[in-house]
């Protein structure tokens, strides 16, 4: 038989597929008589064309579910590989489809339709995207968009859990996308954040993964998937959603536009010495010590810094050093820890 390279079509049959698949898979009806025999031709329709039809048949017929480890055991590692690398195929031009349609919308209802539309080729069952803007009061901006049930919506805006979110919070502790069984890999898991999670469960949201971006000093944002209680998230997709989730967040950033590019405070030398000292918990006679000037100089380079950032506090400077890169996390981190050797 002729073997067919992978289509887009494909990409559709395998999305209803796998929808399909986890139907079956919980309703036991559906595994007796007329209703296996049609899923045995549903799958031979599916995977035909990629030479891995037979298998797959004989792998339901055992009640498991056609996977890697299940398929490379039922037609061998060559035939598996040789599967393995169009489906690869397959997802990269899966990829290539979500992020044109992500990058040609014009407005927030564009990108809520490609979203919708990306979550479930890729079989997941929901979307988020959060993007804030801040760069002073008069440019702050966000963009919330989603299509979660109404009900966990509802529970999450009426009781103001942002500010309170795991999945937020460590997304401020991770380069790349997670999962969200992994959040207390990122972040210390209080009783309150696994009772979030669980009436999250209850409105309809399972598992999930969740891709951050931050851009210091300008905006921060998030794209989540997530799929439905009971659910496996599709592991085969991550590689995919990460990238679709990290176009769907400059798609973000261009509707709501970029910040106005806003005069930052000038610093010395020395005042940034003054306050990455105070920022490791120097005392203003300790700091003089360790520059060699006098207690009354490095006060008025505290003073100078302050006044230019227009903040009255050595907590509130430190915080507008950080957000502006004047010092970094890791001036304080690495100075406070030192490395052991």
């Amino acid at each position: 038989m002729t073997r067919l390279a992978p289509t887009k079509a494909h990409h559709i049959r395998i999305n209803v597929y796998a929808e399909t698949y986890h139907r079956w898979r919980n309703d036991p009806r559906l595994r007796r008589g007329a209703a296996k025999e049609r899923s045995h031709r549903a799958i031979q329709h599916l995977f035909q064309p990629l030479g891995i039809e037979h298998s797959c048949s004989a792998i339901v017929d055992e009640g498991k579910e056609p996977n890697s480890m299940t398929l490379g055991a039922t037609c061998g590692m060559a035939g598996w590989e040789r599967a393995l690398g169009r489906s690869m195929i397959m997802r990269l031009h899966l990829m290539e489809d979500l992020v044109s349609e992500i990058c040609s919308v014009d407005d927030e209802d564009e990108l809520h339709a490609a979203l919708m539309t990306a979550a479930r080729r890729m079989c997941f069952d929901h979307f988020a995207l959060v993007y804030d803007r801040r760069a002073g009061d008069e440019a702050e901006a966000n963009l919330l968009i989603h299509d979660y049930p109404d009900a966990w919506a509802n529970v999450y805006v009426d009781f103001d859990l942002g500010g309170a979110d795991p999945v937020r919070r460590a997304g401020e502790r991770s380069l790349v996308g997670f999962e969200w069984q992994h959040l207390p890999d990122l972040v210390p898991m209080t009783e309150g954040d696994r009772h979030m999670l669980a009436v999250g469960r209850e409105n309809g949201v399972g598992d999930g993964f969740t891709v951050p971006r931050h851009l210091p000093g300008e905006a921060s944002g998030s794209c989540s998937f997530a799929v439905r209680p009971n659910r496996e998230i599709p592991r085969e997709m991550l590689h995919v959603a990460e990238i679709v989730g990290a176009f769907a967040l400059a798609s973000a950033r261009r509707i709501v536009g970029v910040a106005p590019v806003r005069e930052r405070p000038v610093l010395s030398k020395r005042q940034r010495e003054c306050v990455l000292w105070s920022a490791r918990g120097k005392s203003q006679a300790e700091i003089a010590a360790i520059l060699g000037i006098s207690e009354e100089t490095v006060n008025q380079h505290l003073r100078t810094a302050r006044d230019r950032y227009a903040v009255h506090c050595r907590q509130a400077l430190i915080l507008c050093a950080l957000f502006d890169g004047l010092i970094g996390f890791g001036d304080i981190i690495r100075w406070a820890r030192p490395a052991v050797h």
